[in-house]
């Protein structure tokens, strides 16, 4: 039997684009619906991403700590043990009071939530297809919003199977450290997870085709981190494709072709397949409603988030743009405020990205490469190392620095920071560059001291040459 609801807005996705889009769109008055197929709204991120991922970098950061730095601050621990169930435990614990807490958010704003899959079914209407076959038929008086997220890339010749072979969900619920662990892909997500796994003990293997790590970060950065991570013990394979990935019954098989291209076969006990994310739009019936997409199967939208169908919209990861929850819930909440007649609007200029590994990377705006290629010679760098900050000797952390690019008129293009707490950081830079301001509006803000957002401060300085604790 199929049910048939009205609203003013429906919703199709619940990560935080979606549900984001969904609690500002009734704020504006608009009788709002989300739909779902988890249990659970919050997407990707909250559910097996960027939440869960963040609780146990905190976990295994505390494991290392315990293990190699609490001698040097007079704190001496025997018999230090890992219990990885109650790691994933903790984690999981997290995730539901997040995820109960956006359902409280949905009630206490009047959104109402659909579990299910939505697909546009004509028109304004979408069909909720619920667990058991049943169907519910939504319509929209106002406008349907696209908000599905992606979904981890797979190789063609090696699908997940969750066992030796597994994606970044997997990789947040293992029983135990793997001895060997092979990463295909060093991007952030690869890197952070990388991080989690060699910290607790595992040994960690990155086989990457590109010549560098990170590839949309700064190049100084990128090599920053590059080094760093090996230091810790992590091996690269960099310009090196992955040939095959055979599955035996205790291991895994990985064969990959190296930069001179000889074969070389790496036996190992998981492999995490972390090649990239693509939209997830199959299946929503955009052809039936005529919403194009792009050469990379995004959906096409205009400045203000149409989709080439008349009333229906898109946002999040399945548009151009950087994949990131941020990115996602700033998009929802300018398509919101554009319905109800405001100025929405998003900065594409100044979204920052973050690299969770430590130290960590962040960046906000123009790496020094595009800096130099939009503007030539009127760009200006200035840097500052973390070993000369205060605050950061007091915790021990010496990698690292901060970079600040400047154009014409001493315009802010850019900021890039590779050391403790940079994903804090990089904040300050963000609204800075979201104004318009320049570098000598940093450097002529008082800063805390100590603290290591003088860092900032003082690359900020070093634009101009007048860097003092340096």
């Amino acid at each position: 039997m199929t049910e048939t609801h009205q609203f003013d807005v429906i919703i199709i996705g619940g990560g935080p684009g979606g549900y984001v889009a969904a609690i500002r769109a009734a704020q504006l008055g608009f009788s709002t619906a989300i739909i779902d197929k988890r249990a659970r709204l919050g997407g990707t991120c909250l559910n097996v991403g960027c939440i869960p991922s963040k609780a146990l970098l905190d976990s295994s950061e505390h494991y290392s700590l315990a293990a190699h730095s609490f001698s040097a601050h007079g704190i001496g621990l025997k018999d230090l043990t890992i219990d990885v169930p109650t790691m994933v435990g903790r984690k999981n614990k997290i995730v539901d009071e997040l995820t109960r807490g956006i359902a409280g958010l949905m009630k206490k704003n009047k959104v109402q939530t659909f579990q299910g899959t939505g697909k546009l079914a004509g028109g304004m209407n979408v069909t909720v297809e619920l667990e058991g076959g049943e169907t519910q038929q939504l319509t929209a008086k106002r406008n349907i919003l696209l908000a599905t997220g992606s979904v981890s890339t797979q190789l063609p010749f090696a699908k997940v199977d969750g066992d030796k072979i597994i994606s970044s969900t997997e990789a947040l619920d293992l029983e135990a450290v793997p001895e060997r662990l092979v990463i295909v892909g060093a991007g952030y997500i690869g890197l952070e997870l990388g991080s989690v796994w060699n910290r607790l003990g595992s040994e960690v293997i990155f086989v990457e085709m590109l010549p560098r790590i990170v590839p949309f970060m700064d190049d100084d950065i990128a090599e920053a981190l590059f080094r760093n991570l090996k230091k810790q013990g992590m091996t690269f394979h960099m310009n090196t494709k992955v040939a095959g990935i055979d599955v035996s019954a205790e291991k895994a098989h990985v064969k990959i072709i190296l930069p001179d291209n000889t074969e070389q076969t790496i036996d190992c006990d998981k492999v995490l397949i972390s090649i990239g994310r693509s939209p997830f739009t199959d299946g929503l019936g955009l052809e039936t409603a005529g919403v194009e997409l792009d050469e990379r199967r995004r959906v096409k939208v205009d400045e203000h988030f149409n989709t080439t169908a008349p009333g229906i919209s898109a946002i999040g990861d399945i548009i151009r743009g950087p994949m990131l929850a941020h990115k996602a819930e700033e998009e929802g909440v300018a398509w919101a405020e554009l319905l109800a007649g405001k100025a929405g609007h998003v900065n594409y200029d100044a979204i920052p990205s973050v690299v969770y590994t430590w130290p960590e990377a962040s960046s906000v705006g123009l790496t020094e490469s595009e800096a130099r290629e939009k503007h030539g010679d009127d760009v200006r760098v200035g840097k500052f190392t973390f070993v000369a900050n205060g605050r950061a000797k007091a915790m021990g952390e010496r990698d690292g620095f901060v970079k600040v690019i400047a154009g014409p008129r001493d315009i802010l293009l850019g900021v890039h920071i590779f050391g403790p707490r940079a994903s804090d950081m990089i904040a300050e830079a963000t609204i800075v560059l979201e104004y318009g301001g320049t570098a000598e509006d940093i450097a002529r803000t008082c800063h805390a001291h100590p603290t290591l957002s003088e860092a900032l401060k003082e690359a900020a300085l070093a634009v101009d040459g007048r860097v003092i604790h340096s």
